[in-house]
């Protein structure tokens, strides 16, 4: 079990074709959004700062690795939560850092919020705000196989 604080560390991502959705979810949700740790792929950072005049933590952009650099901090358990919008229309040349992405969230189980939908459900739950012990999946059965 690991114990997630009440100010979470918010990982903010979204396609180039979903940046404008997340830019308006992310206003209308400001005044719940400043009392977390935001963090952010490199061109989504910039415009999250632009428009709610609070600090991101900007990656790299996605195709140069940023999506790896969230991926990293997933694993390392510096992300409590994933609000990444991403474009299910368009294939991307880094699909496979997305999947990879993806992966890692549901690997470590944090909340992941792919649509405006599940990204308001999951900031209007009563958990998004208040401590929270998430029960860690046990790999140790698949991390023996590989074991000599």
């Amino acid at each position: 079990m690991l114990t997630i604080p009440q100010t979470k560390n918010i990982a903010l991502v979204a396609h180039d074709n979903k940046k404008k959705d997340l830019l308006e979810w992310a206003v209308y949700n400001k005044d719940l959004l400043s009392k977390h740790h935001l963090f952010a792929t490199g061109t989504t950072g910039t415009l999250l700062m632009q428009e709610l005049g609070c600090p991101v933590h900007c990656f790299n952009s996605g195709p140069f690795g940023g999506d790896q650099q969230i991926g990293a901090a997933i694993s390392e358990g510096k992300i409590h939560a994933l609000i990444f919008f991403w474009d299910p229309l368009n294939q991307l040349p880094h699909d496979p850092d997305v999947k990879a992405l993806l992966r890692l969230a549901a690997v470590w189980n944090i909340p992941v919020a792919c649509n405006r939908a599940t990204a308001d459900f999951l900031i209007s739950s009563p958990l998004f705000s208040r401590e929270y012990t998430k029960v860690l999946p046990d790999y140790s059965p698949y991390l023996n196989r590989f074991k000599n």
